[in-house]
C-alpha cells in the first residue's frame, strides 16, 4: 500500500503552463469555474505589460499527460527598485482543478511550488475566488492562506431587457435616461492610437481615488491580444464628441467582466458611467451572454462607497471571499507606511 501512495505521489509534475499553452487553455475553457483570469491569453497580456510579471503552472498527471490542477499568478510591481518590498500578487479565479482525489493532491502540490517560486519575489499573495470554491479550502489553508470575506455583484443576463431595466435602482434608470436626453454617445474603440484617450479617463478616476493605475501597457497588450479574439472591449461615453467616459470589459464564454472605469470628474451628473454599463447589460442580454461580472465589492466589514454603487444595478450579492497569504510580514509593514506617506503626498 506505501509503494502504491509514493507511486502516485510521484506521477505528479509541476510545469511551466506555457510550455503546454493549447492543452491548458483546453483544460481552463472546459473547467467548470473556467474564466478569463486563468487562460494562456491573460498570460500574454501580463508578459507584455511593465511592471508584471505572469507566473503560470500546471501540474500534470505523467501517467496519463492530464492536467489535474492549474494557475495563473500575476506579480504587480510598483518599483523595479527593491521590488520585493513593494510587490505583491493575485490569483484572480484560481487555481482550478479536477474536483477529485487526485485534483485535491495535485492542487496542495501546486499552491507549494507556486509559493516556493513567489516567496521572495513578493509581500504577499491574495486568491480572488470568483466562485464557490469549498473543496479549495482544505489544501489552500494547510499551505498557509487566511480565507476573508470578499463581496460582489453578478447580474443574470438571461433576463429580458425588460426585466434588467425594472432591476435596476430608479436613480439609475433616471441617471440612464438624463445620459440619453443629452445624447451621450456610446462607441467601441476600434483604434489603438485611442487607447491613451482611455487611459487618461482612467487616470483621472484612479489619481481621484489615489489607486495606482497599471501601466498603459496592459491596455495596449489586451487591445492587441484579446480584442480580436472577442475576449475584451473598450467602450467611450462621448458628449459633443468629446470623450467623457471610458469602461474596459473582458469577456469569456458566457461571462462579461468589468474590469476598468474612467470618467472625468467634471461629467459625473451626466451619468455617463451608468449608461456605459447599461450598455453592457443590454447588449448582453441581446447576443447570448449569461452573466455580468461587476469586478469586486470590499470587504463587508469595511466602508466600501463602490459598493453602494454597483448595488444600485439590481445584481445578487455573492461572498465567495478571497485567500491571502503574508510571504514577509516585517517588508509588509514597512510598504504599508510608505504607502500611507505616498497617499498623504497625493492629497
Amino acid at each position: 500500500m506505501r509503494l502504491e501512495e509514493d507511486k502516485e505521489e510521484t506521477s505528479l509534475r509541476v510545469v511551466n503552463a506555457m510550455k503546454i499553452k493549447k492543452e491548458w487553455d483546453e483544460f481552463v475553457y472546459n473547467h467548470p469555474k473556467a474564466n478569463i483570469f486563468q487562460t494562456s491569453y491573460m498570460a500574454e497580456v501580463f508578459e507584455r505589460t511593465k511592471k508584471i510579471e505572469p507566473i503560470t503552472l500546471v501540474v500534470i498527471d505523467e501517467e496519463t499527460d492530464e492536467i489535474l490542477a492549474s494557475l495563473l499568478s500575476c506579480v504587480m510591481k510598483q518599483t523595479n527598485i527593491l521590488s520585493s518590498f513593494t510587490s505583491w500578487a493575485r490569483i484572480r479565479g484560481g487555481p482550478l482543478f479536477l474536483d477529485n482525489e487526485k485534483g485535491i493532491a495535485a492542487v496542495s502540490l501546486l499552491i507549494q511550488s507556486y509559493d516556493s517560486i513567489i516567496r521572495k519575489k513578493v509581500l504577499y499573495t491574495d486568491i480572488w475566488n470568483l466562485g464557490n470554491t469549498q473543496q479549495l479550502s482544505m489544501p489552500i489553508e494547510n499551505n498557509g492562506y487566511i480565507y476573508e470575506d470578499l463581496l460582489n455583484f453578478l447580474i443574470d443576463l438571461t433576463k429580458s431587457k425588460e426585466e434588467l431595466w425594472e432591476g435596476l435602482n430608479r436613480d439609475k434608470r433616471r441617471g440612464i435616461k438624463k445620459a440619453k436626453e443629452l445624447n451621450i454617445a456610446i462607441e467601441i474603440c476600434i483604434k489603438k492610437e485611442e487607447i491613451p484617450i482611455c487611459y487618461d479617463l482612467l487616470q483621472e478616476t484612479y489619481k481621484n481615488a489615489k489607486i495606482p493605475l497599471a501601466d498603459i501597457s496592459l491596455f495596449e497588450s489586451t487591445f492587441d491580444i484579446l480584442v480580436s479574439k472577442h475576449n475584451a472591449v473598450f467602450l467611450f461615453a462621448k458628449y459633443d464628441n468629446k470623450c467623457i467616459a471610458t469602461q474596459v470589459a473582458l469577456i469569456y464564454k458566457d461571462t462579461i467582466y468589468a474590469w476598468y472605469t474612467g470618467v472625468i470628474r467634471e461629467y459625473l451628473s451626466y451619468h455617463p458611467g451608468d449608461l456605459l454599463i447599461w450598455h453592457l447589460l443590454e447588449w448582453g442580454a441581446e447576443n447570448g451572454y449569461s452573466m455580468f461580472d461587476f469586478g469586486g465589492a470590499g470587504n463587508p466589514k469595511k466602508e466600501y462607497g463602490v459598493r453602494e454603487y454597483k448595488k444600485q444595478f439590481g445584481g445578487q450579492l455573492v461572498n465567495f471571499g478571497r485567500y491571502k497569504k503574508i510571504h514577509s510580514p516585517k517588508k509588509l509593514w514597512l510598504a504599508e507606511k510608505g504607502f500611507e506617506v505616498w497617499r498623504r503626498l497625493k492629497r
